[in-house]
């Protein structure tokens, strides 16, 4: 578990999630699907839930690592990484396969903090996918994966299924 205070005062930890955190994680996973329906076409299942087929997967699979944010003591997000490139295929690229900060922690630096210490925990390449109608997004990953890596980073573009994504590239390193 990685523990840290924001700038605002606030304490933020990162805590890996165990199984028996799986319901937290299925219902964080409702409102990211909820506000990711904005940029692509999500529907509801039959229960009223859009569901997410790979939960499961992140205790069954080595190479996946499911970590829950919590701020102040309340859940206030998660973060899956997953080792290997779901661009080019390379098993040595860290992949930042979901990110979500629920909606009244967001612009306080909390993201930022979370993805910078995320990637010091997996050192090496990593790739941020981020959807191009997400604009927020975009720049939310620019600003963050600039100030960690201490230059400008541009991100290519790639297209899957017809949509546009924009990719970040870059290596990550320990903490000092």
């Amino acid at each position: 578990m990685e523990i840290f205070q924001t700038s605002s005062m606030r304490i933020v930890e990162v805590i890996p999630a165990s199984q028996e955190q799986q319901p937290i994680l299925a219902n964080l996973l409702e409102l990211y699907a909820h506000d990711f329906s904005e940029f692509i076409e999500l529907k509801l299942g039959a229960n009223g839930r859009f569901g997410y087929t790979h939960l499961s997967s992140y205790w069954k699979e080595p190479n996946r690592f499911p970590f829950l944010i919590m701020v102040d003591g309340h859940w206030a997000g998660f973060a899956f990484v997953r080792r290997g490139s779901q661009i080019s295929g390379d098993e040595n690229v860290w992949d930042m396969t979901e990110f979500f900060i629920v909606r009244g922690y967001r612009r306080l630096g909390i993201g930022r903090e979370v993805a910078h210490g995320v990637w010091q925990k997996f050192p090496g390449k990593w790739e941020v996918r981020v959807i191009n109608r997400n604009e927020k997004a975009v720049e939310f990953w620019r600003r963050a994966i600039s100030e960690y890596v201490g230059k400008d980073i541009d991100p290519i573009s790639y297209t899957k299924n017809g949509e546009g994504w924009h990719v970040f590239s870059f290596k990550s390193k320990h903490a000092a």
